[in-house]
């Protein structure tokens, strides 16, 4: 079997015979007259009027030699057969075809529609032309791509030789529209907030850290899809307003995590979590119709029906009940014994907030959904209005779908005073060490000051559309960041 640099080599010599007869290996123009959708739609019509037309694609296989060639063309919207003759084309054209084309070349042909003996829609060609000359071979089509970091290093390779994935982008297309169209509907305005920032905030995560030159100062890439500069639009007389944009967090790859990746945020004016349940409740259901066809969906051991009545997890009596501690007066020395009773190591700098989420990670693999959980601590959560009913939790919900956190939604907080005494927490905790912990924000603080109406925002990534479609994250990326050869 010849080598990848021996099917090069052999393949810069026929783009060498094209440009000896003059015939252009990458012309800027094309003559297809339709594409081969368009074709299969109008083929009766096609036939029957003996219309001559262009047509052109990605050759993807070649069949016969000498006098009678078939060969199948794909442009991204359908495949198609040619024909090739030499009692049509004349010996010298179809004599250059077999000299210089290859599977993987982009040509495009001019001529008659009809159907084959074996009842196969086809082209027989009076001309050719070639569009682009490949100088690597394709994947040998039954195997494709084995090796799993080839295939997302070289996802245009593994696009071709596994259609299906084109579909499954498609469907991820249709889930951004259809949020999009959701919100629009209900009178958001959809807005663009700033990807550099002074001080992240929205989330707790590590965010990546850069040089602005022009200003010479650091500043950060966004952690959250603009939450306080949507909350800043409240303040600023705005009562609903969404983005759909890239975040970034620099933190660790796993099967449901990513560094680079779309959120989803919105907030409204003059609504709280219980509003924002039901919203949510409409808004997944109407992505499983729209973009899935269906509301029941596997996703890895768990079967889910999004239609069901969705169920409450109360977080405070979850943690009691696994672990035999109150997330709300255990001492950090309670909480340890509880991690390594648990079998989870604690960190050397642990502390009581990323001991608890810790304990709550590894028994929420175990929750099926679909539900809400409820209940918060304060200190997990410093963004969110306290409870009306207990003011050390939150008013914060987190859809719990298969094992996993699918969207997060709370009151958010109003309240200026409380709102600084929160951040100075959090900026404590991230001066002791704990790089996750979120920045005090004192411009947003001044914003507040100025009067926020309450409000209810909510968050979703496409992490949600990776487990509808129960496959990791990083495969329903279209380019993840891979580490460089």
């Amino acid at each position: 079997m010849a080598s990848i640099e021996e099917i090069r080599e052999a393949r810069l010599a026929k783009l060498k015979l094209l440009t000896d007869n003059n015939i252009e290996p990458y012309p800027a123009d094309s003559k297809r007259e339709l594409s081969l959708k368009e074709v299969l739609a109008d083929f009766d019509t096609l036939e029957k009027n003996g219309e001559s037309k262009w047509i052109g694609g990605r050759i993807m296989s070649i069949r016969g030699q000498g006098a009678i060639i078939f060969i199948t063309l794909n442009d991204g919207t359908s495949s198609f057969q040619g024909l090739l003759k030499k009692d049509t084309l004349g010996e010298e054209k179809l004599g250059l075809f077999n000299a210089t084309v290859d599977i993987g070349d982009f040509v495009e042909l001019q001529g008659t529609f009809f159907v084959t003996q074996r009842g196969e829609k086809s082209l027989e060609a009076k001309e050719w032309r070639m569009l682009s000359k490949s100088l690597r071979p394709l994947p040998e089509k039954w195997h494709g791509l084995t090796d799993e970091e080839e295939r997302l290093r070289r996802r245009y390779l593994d696009l071709l030789m596994a259609p299906e994935l084109k579909d499954m982008f498609e469907k991820k297309a249709k889930f951004w529209a259809t949020i999009r169209e959701f919100l629009v509907s209900k009178d958001f305005l959809e807005v663009e907030t700033p990807v550099i920032e002074n001080t992240t905030g929205g989330a707790d995560a590590r965010p990546f850290k850069t040089h602005h030159n022009a200003l010479d100062i650091d500043v950060y890439l966004r952690i959250s899809a603009g939450e306080l500069w949507q909350k800043e639009l409240l303040v600023g007389g705005i009562p609903r307003t969404f983005e759909i944009g890239r975040i970034f967090r620099n933190e660790g790859i796993s099967n449901e995590h990513l560094q680079d990746y779309t959120q989803l945020e919105y907030y409204m004016a003059y609504a709280d979590y219980e509003t924002g349940m039901e919203m949510t409740k409409e808004l997944y259901r109407l992505i499983g119709e729209k973009v899935f066809g269906t509301t029941k969906f596997k996703i890895k051991e768990f079967e889910i029906d999004l239609a069901d009545e969705w169920q409450t997890y109360d977080f405070l009596e979850i943690i009691k009940k696994e672990y035999g501690v109150d997330p709300l007066t255990a001492s950090l020395e309670d909480i340890t014994l509880a991690m390594k009773k648990a079998g989870i190591d604690p960190e050397a700098d642990i502390n009581i907030e990323r001991g608890v989420d810790l304990l709550w990670k590894k028994v929420r693999k175990t929750i099926g959904g679909p539900g809400f959980l409820i209940n918060v601590p304060v200190y997990l959560e410093p963004l969110a209005k306290r409870s009306r009913n207990n003011s050390q939790t939150v008013e914060r919900f987190q859809v719990i779908l298969a094992g996993s956190e699918m969207g997060k939604g709370f009151s958010e907080l109003n309240d200026p005073i409380d709102q600084r005494e929160r951040f100075m927490k959090q900026q404590a905790l991230r001066d002791a060490g704990d790089e996750e912990a979120q920045m005090a924000n004192i411009e947003f603080v001044e914003a507040l000051e100025y009067g926020m109406p309450p409000a209810f925002g909510f968050g979703l990534s496409e992490r949600l559309f990776s487990f509808l479609i129960d496959k990791p994250v990083r495969e329903t990326q279209l380019f993840p960041l891979m580490r460089p050869r």
